[in-house]
């Protein structure tokens, strides 16, 4: 096991031994962040479904109200229209066959893919490569439609993609160190609701078992999961 830096072990010591309600909890990990510069804001969460059953698989998006705090970089398969579309939208990367070519090639330095529904057929042979790193674009993300353009300026906006992994395991940011406690709440708050509704009806007993927030180089916070009605406005 890697030894901790004193920082972190100063930061860990300021967790009491309890479950945080989310503002609470990233309130902070705000507060003990050991870092001096702006780093990402993350949220893991155990989930009680089994990945190995198709109707247990949790895989979804969420439009973040105050984005994700980095600029995603967008490649665009699509051709005519659809591509002049997708440049105009802010693509860093749009083409066919030659963006096949260069991905087959070892080129993946990108966070994001959009493919317009034609051109699902040549991406395909991409499978494997992007695949593995949740790239492949997919109708229930929103990354296969007919409008590119949309699709780029939602993940440019601060959409985030997340997919429950084989450990029921389930990752996702809600910002940086540099939002406040209240944007980053609502990043979250917006997040859990979408994750709430795509329990899938299988799933059996509490859905969400263990939450943590933490920053990138931070300890996790552990966040009650019982507490789903996150912004007080819920309350009233």
């Amino acid at each position: 096991m890697a030894k901790r830096s004193k920082a972190y072990r100063a930061a860990a010591a300021k967790i009491e031994d309890r479950l945080y309600a989310p503002a609470e909890a990233i309130a902070l990990a705000k507060e003990i962040n050991p870092s001096s510069i702006d780093t990402t804001v993350e949220v893991a969460m155990r989930l009680s479904v089994d990945p190995r059953k198709a109707d247990q698989m949790v895989r979804g998006t969420a439009n973040l109200p105050h984005g994700t705090g980095k600029t995603a970089r967008v490649v665009v398969f699509a051709t005519g229209d659809n591509a002049a579309a997708a440049e105009e939208a802010g693509a860093d990367f749009v083409g066919s066959d030659d963006l096949v070519e260069r991905i087959q090639g070892g080129w993946t330095d990108f966070d994001a893919a959009v493919a317009s529904p034609d051109m699902m057929g040549l991406v395909g042979r991409l499978g494997k490569i992007l695949g593995p790193r949740n790239l492949m674009p997919n109708p229930r993300t929103g990354t296969v439609t007919p409008n590119v353009a949309q699709a780029v300026k939602d993940i440019k906006g601060g959409k985030i993609d997340f997919r429950v992994d084989r450990h029921a395991n389930l990752h996702f940011i809600i910002g940086n160190t540099s939002f406040t406690a209240e944007q980053l709440t609502e990043n979250y708050a917006t997040a859990l609701d979408e994750i709430i509704r795509l329990k899938p009806s299988a799933a059996k007993g509490r859905y969400i078992t263990k939450s943590t927030v933490a920053t990138t180089f931070g300890p996790g916070v552990p966040v009650d999961p019982n507490v789903t009605r996150v912004l007080p406005e819920d309350d009233e």
